[in-house]
């Protein structure tokens, strides 16, 4: 079974009011914490979807010898990038029903390799199904999927995201309570100037 992380960095960072994926935690951009977890798991491939003209962005990333898909025209919404990605990885990789994807979004520094290895075993062990980590109960990133259902993306309707393809199926969900105290951790998405405030205290306290 081959593995492929999706990480959608196209958006515009509307709540934040600049480009978050950029802002530095504990002395690096807040994007190169996410791949830092997806460079530390057992992860085949890595692919980072990049609006077009984001040159500061596509410099960051591409060193970490990552994936970089940049589209024509600037993806609307996650969506639209998440197709772009996997148009890339079935034209460069050719997955077969084996073969697995997973995705969570840029901005979650706390992302876990446990976690992401976790749910790798998961797939395994139930091949075919869509595989969720939850701590406390709470479902979290990132979601892996069969390749499978890779084509069923492009024919949600225009006003669906990915959860409404996650909804028809049967998740197996994955407690990861044992790998983390809390959500506020790896689960954690940085949106506003707080959130960022809150992850960077707790990376510092992490590092002295």
């Amino acid at each position: 079974m081959r593995s492929f992380a999706l990480i959608p960095a196209a958006g515009h960072s509307v709540r934040m009011g600049q480009p978050k994926l950029l802002l530095p935690i504990a002395g690096k951009p807040l994007i190169l914490h996410a791949l830092a977890a997806w460079q530390q798991s057992r992860v085949d491939e890595i692919v980072v979807v990049v609006r077009p003209g984001d040159v500061a962005l596509a410099d960051v990333v591409r060193p970490a010898g990552v994936d970089v898909v940049i589209p024509t025209a600037a993806p609307p919404d996650m969506k639209a990038s998440l197709i772009c990605g996997l148009a890339h990885v079935a034209a460069m990789h050719r997955p077969n029903a084996n073969d697995c994807w997973l995705v969570a979004p840029a901005d979650m520094p706390g992302l876990s390799p446990r976690i992401i290895n976790r749910l790798l075993d998961e797939a395994a062990a139930h091949p075919g199904q869509v595989v969720i980590p939850t701590i406390g109960g709470r479902r979290g990133h990132p979601v892996l999927l069969p390749w499978s259902l890779a084509g069923e993306v492009a024919q949600l309707a225009e006003d669906k995201g990915l959860n409404a393809l996650i909804d028809r199926q049967e998740p197996h969900l994955v407690v990861c309570d044992d790998l983390a105290p809390d959500a506020k951790g790896p689960f954690a998405d940085i949106d506003t100037q707080e959130d960022l405030n809150a992850f960077s205290k707790q990376a510092a306290s992490r590092t002295n």
